[in-house]
């Protein structure tokens, strides 16, 4: 039972009660518990964790146990799936619709006479809330980069989610 509602957690539902196990834990060693347990659900389950692999992580704690989390997961799998996906979704309403950019070269500034810097133009149109919303945002070598790698980081993790 305990196992099931630490997933109920984990989907965004009431979580299990200390008050409800009595004096079985310390306030420290239940903190411990649910903490591990709902992550064991979430990497298990986001990252697609063969049941081997889950059984060999919880080796530890004794074979009967690592069965009872397995049937548990088996069981619910779609739904903490789902409420992963979910809860990615909910970071932003808005989203990308169309973008286009141009490359400028900056010959000079008012403080320097030569500077031979290379600019992104970036013009982004975003959806939010139904209504188209442009932005536009100049970058250098350097924050064009730093970009690049967030954007590839944040496709690794929505391929990994698939």
């Amino acid at each position: 039972m305990l196992l099931h509602w630490v997933v109920d957690g984990v989907c965004g539902r009431e979580p299990p009660r200390m008050a409800d196990y009595g004096n079985t834990w310390t306030l420290v060693e239940w903190m411990e518990l649910l903490d591990s347990l709902s992550s064991l659900f979430r990497l298990a389950v986001g990252k697609k964790t063969p049941d081997e692999e889950v059984l060999a992580s919880l080796a530890d704690v004794g074979s009967g146990y690592g069965e009872a989390v397995l049937t548990v997961l088996r069981a619910r799998r779609e739904e903490i799936r789902q409420a992963l996906v979910e809860r990615t979704n909910n970071v932003s309403s808005s989203t990308l619709q169309d973008f286009d950019w141009q490359i400028k070269l900056a010959l000079s500034s008012d403080k320097i006479s030569s500077l031979h810097t290379p600019l992104l133009n970036l013009r982004l149109d975003v959806k939010e809330n139904g209504a188209l919303k442009p932005l536009s945002v100049e970058m250098n070598r350097e924050e064009l980069q730093t970009l690049i790698s967030s954007l590839e980081a944040a496709n690794k993790v929505v391929l990994q989610l698939k």
